[in-house]
């Protein structure tokens, strides 16, 4: 999912009291679950609490790019197929997907899918959806996802008429060129389908969602912003991600420490993502529940170009500097404690294709003197008087290695660098977004589907929605069409790695470790917790102990 995206470990807006005013005991029933249990130790009707942060925007598919909002939509609605725990594509709406050529795809649905509104689940739930999401005038964060499909223009509003409904169960989708991993991503959530009433107010679907998936919203007033939303299990799920309990509440925290003493203290149930300061003792904490285990996460900060400095040849000297700063096996070793490893490329260890030995990688081994021979270079070019800063969100748990991160820059090129704190991710992230940066900021990517392009072509290719470094180049952008237009995953992979073998030398964004999902669960309250490829818990599978 995507999940979606540049808000990793981001919790956000609100403490332990919230929960108590929540309501978020783990053994409180719902009427929307389905009652009863299965054995004397599990409560079928039991709520699962866990922790999330608040959605950027209002709960549409296609524009939900972030964490918060990604793992809230994916238990709401379900798509022509899942993933499973290691990111292996399930059909789930879909009953097949068949192509000759990897250019005109042919879907077949499956016939007992219903949204929460009675609705039926049909060819047109899909196609009206995407096509609304790919036109321009919607503005929806995701719509580049759709922009190989025939029919879409980015510069203005577009029929896609590349989809074409054969019957109620069965549609095709045209592409403008060959793209092997087109099946792949259709388990991440721009492409789920839609009811009708979404197209009568979209806006207040948003805010009240009406989906197809294991979940659904626990009534109208079940988002409450900033604090918490509310989910129960949807008796009419027909699909294989059926919940084992009976709801989700997600707390949105201010610090990832009060939702690990809460954990503590039995008042949530998972938490997925431990804080730096735990990182030595969660597994004495919870010596029967915790998983550290790697995920499809990489991590990363990145130098704007639209700042002073940071373009031309003067750039690639910084950065390239910036680049060879950094000690990332020091400060792995000890922020993290073995729960990060450090970066050998831009994508992540657990996508099949991932290469560890490109050409140019060694730019992210720590080389002090090479690094302020390459400032002193730029210098000459034009000289830096300013202080080089980093922007975090302090609501996700970053200020221990922004501050190891600056310090390494620091003690290298002898210049003045910190990190620089702005209260959430939601501010961190619109400062981003709206290109109000005044120097740096950490950025990071939760795959939104198993493909090396999803890491590669969202954040750094043209006119993707989480390009906020704002990388221009030609030559980036054909070796991605060139792999995506390949004939198999294979020998698109093959492009991929000559396209970061050009980041290596542009650097648009400065590479710095991958992130193992590191996670704790309340072994009095829940069992049967497992975390997926993308780091997310399988909610579904989560049982509630009475």
């Amino acid at each position: 999912m995507i999940k979606k995206r540049a808000g990793l470990t981001a919790l956000a807006v609100l403490g332990a009291t919230a929960i108590a005013l929540a309501g978020c005991s783990s053994n409180n029933s719902s009427s929307g679950g389905n009652g009863g249990s299965d054995s004397a130790s599990v409560n079928k009707a039991g709520i699962v609490t866990t922790n999330g942060s608040e959605p950027q925007n209002p709960l549409i598919p296609s524009n939900t790019t972030e964490t918060g909002g990604g793992k809230i939509v994916t238990s709401i609605f379900e798509g022509l197929v899942s993933y499973d725990a290691k990111g292996k594509p399930v059909n789930e709406v879909a009953k097949s997907i068949s192509t000759d050529d990897s250019k005109t795809y042919d879907i077949k649905l499956n016939t007992d899918y219903t949204f929460t509104n009675g609705e039926k689940v049909t060819a047109e739930s899909f196609t009206k959806a995407w096509d609304w999401a790919a036109r321009k005038s919607n503005a929806q964060s995701a719509s580049y996802f759709f922009e190989n499909i025939v029919g879409y223009d980015a510069d203005k509003d577009s029929a896609l008429t590349g989809l074409k409904v054969k019957s109620d169960d069965e549609f095709t989708v045209t592409l403008k060129s060959a793209q092997s991993d087109f099946p792949l991503s259709l388990g991440y959530s721009a492409f789920m389908p839609l009811p009708s009433v979404f197209f009568k107010d979209t806006k207040a679907f948003g805010e009240d969602p009406i989906g197809n998936g294991p979940y659904k919203l626990d009534g109208a007033k079940a988002w409450t912003h900033n604090q918490s939303i509310k989910l129960v299990t949807n008796k009419d799920y027909a699909g294989k991600r059926k919940p084992k309990n009976g709801g989700l509440t997600i707390t949105f925290y201010t610090t990832q420490d009060t939702a690990y003493a809460d954990v503590q203290g039995g008042n949530l149930d998972v938490l997925d993502a431990v804080p730096d300061a735990n990182f030595a003792t969660y597994k004495s904490d919870f010596p029967d529940s915790n998983v550290n285990q790697p995920a499809a996460i990489f991590q990363a900060f990145y130098m704007p170009y639209y700042l002073k400095h940071w373009s031309g040849e003067e750039g690639k000297l910084r950065r390239e500097a910036l680049s060879l700063a950094i000690n990332r096996k020091q400060i792995t070793d000890k922020i993290f404690d073995g729960t990060r490893t450090p970066a050998k490329d831009f994508t992540s260890p657990v996508i099949a294709g991932w290469n560890d030995s490109l050409k140019g990688s060694d730019v992210l081994d720590y080389n002090k003197s090479k690094a302020k021979k390459l400032w002193k270079q730029a210098d000459a070019i034009s000289p830096y008087n300013e202080t080089l800063t980093i922007q975090y969100n302090a609501d996700g748990g970053h200020e221990a290695w922004v501050t190891a991160v600056t310090n390494s820059i620091s003690n290298a090129l002898g210049i003045k660098a910190e990190g620089k704190a702005v209260p959430t991710f939601q501010e961190a992230l619109d400062a981003q977004t709206q290109d109000k940066l005044t120097g740096g900021s950490r950025t990071g990517w939760q795959a939104d589907y198993p493909s090396l392009y999803n890491f590669l072509g969202p954040t750094m290719g043209k006119g993707s929605s989480s390009n906020y470094a704002r990388y221009d180049s030609t030559e980036y952008n054909d070796l991605l069409a060139k792999g995506r237009s390949a004939s198999s995953v294979e020998e698109g992979n093959k492009y991929f790695d000559q396209a970061q073998e050009l980041l290596f030398k542009d650097l648009p964004e400065i590479p710095l470790w991958y992130s193992n999902v590191t996670g704790v669960w309340s072994a009095d309250n829940v069992t049967n917790v497992k975390f997926g490829w993308d780091s997310v818990p399988l909610y579904y599978d989560i049982e509630v102990k009475k």
